[in-house]
């Protein structure tokens, strides 16, 4: 959905030898992303949490009552981002807020629904609605300022569409400081523009406001992680066999179809590079083996967790916006920030558990 950042303003991987890769290589990623809440600057994380000034926009996103109006109207628009920032504070992904209601949202209340003992038809209903809002009222919104680190890079000029034209670049880092503080924020970046269409994202002390999203730290350690091929989610759980957060995912096709039954966690490899061999892969036009520099932007994103099946994994991706909404080679690719909340909390060994069959759970083609 594309938003009229204007009046938005004024309302206040196939079969086993096609998945995502051949090899994963652990790198660096602070180079991408200095400014993140983790980087122990004690000044940018008060500025971070501070709450929105009185803003009017701010308000009316923080207080947003229930409302039967579309999303594409102004109340349901509030309605729809506050609804979506408690999902994903709850840990019921939404994938990236964008204030509109679709397929990932669908199953995040859907799950949130059955965590909470109510009937399940995934609409954001008033019942709903009063639930979330009544397990979280702190605000939704908050100021930011734009700081030096955010704008320093390096940053991509553009990422190519052809693996061997990847595979020329240092590093694939973001392509711009709105890109970055999107995705830090678990933001649609046509969100985050509307939100704040007079912005200079390329300047160190513009205020922005931006949504409160989860910390990204699960409670406690990931047992078993859930994969449902048919409703293209994730699930991890607790040794007790308590959910522990739900993920919107991007698993396989009916053409290449993710791995079933049991596996396992082999490693977890945070900013990896990612190998392209069309000995082993049977996607891509690349006549010859090449290794992509890490990156956010990276194929498989910000993360890979390596699986106990040759050339699959869990992984993040450059295109958050696609996830749950476009087919994969055969691996399960989430929203970098998810992908990173889970790789945290997993370990080898960690059971991953593949059920359901693609292509069965009614959703139109991407």
């Amino acid at each position: 959905m594309k938003f009229d950042r204007r009046s938005l303003a004024l309302a206040a991987a196939t079969v086993a030898l096609a998945a995502c890769s051949d090899m994963v290589i652990k790198a660096d990623r602070t180079k991408d992303d200095p400014g993140a809440p983790a980087s122990g600057d004690a000044a940018q994380d008060a500025a971070v949490q501070a709450q929105a000034s009185a803003n009017p926009l701010a308000e009316g996103i923080d207080r947003a009552a229930f409302s039967t109006a579309m999303p594409d109207a102004e109340p349901g628009r509030q309605m729809m981002i506050r609804a979506q920032v408690l999902l994903d504070r709850a840990r019921f992904s939404p994938g990236v807020i964008d204030g509109a209601y679709g397929e990932n949202v669908r199953q995040a209340i859907a799950a949130f629904e059955a965590a909470n003992g109510m009937p399940v038809d995934g609409q954001l209903d008033a019942a709903v609605f009063e639930k979330l809002t009544a397990i979280d009222a702190s605000p939704i919104m908050q100021d930011y300022v734009i700081t030096e680190a955010d704008v320093k890079g390096p940053f991509a000029p553009k990422i190519p569409d052809d693996y061997e034209d990847m595979a020329e670049l240092e590093r694939l880092s973001y392509t711009s400081p709105a890109e970055m503080l999107a995705e830090r924020f678990h933001m649609d970046e046509d969100l985050l523009r509307a939100l704040n269409p007079d912005a200079d994202f390329t300047k160190s002390g513009t205020p922005l406001l931006v949504v409160r999203p989860g910390d990204d730290k699960l409670a406690t350690q990931v047992a078993r992680i859930e994969v449902d091929k048919a409703e293209r989610e994730a699930r991890a759980f607790d040794a007790a066999g308590r959910l522990l957060a739900v993920y919107p995912a991007t698993v396989g096709s009916s053409d290449m179809p993710a791995p079933s039954g049991r596996l396992k966690v082999a490693a977890i490899a945070p900013d990896p590079t990612w190998t392209y061999d069309p000995a082993k892969l049977n996607f891509g036009k690349a006549g010859k083996k090449l290794t992509i520099a890490a990156g956010p932007n990276n194929p498989v994103g910000s993360i890979w967790i390596d699986l106990t099946k040759d050339t699959y994994g869990i992984h993040g991706t450059p295109e958050p916006e696609k996830v749950g909404k476009a087919d994969s080679q055969g691996c399960v690719r989430l929203t970098n920030w998810d992908a990173e909340e889970l790789g945290s909390a997993v370990s080898q060994g960690t059971e991953v558990v593949f059920v359901g069959t693609e292509g069965t759970s009614g959703r139109a083609p991407a």
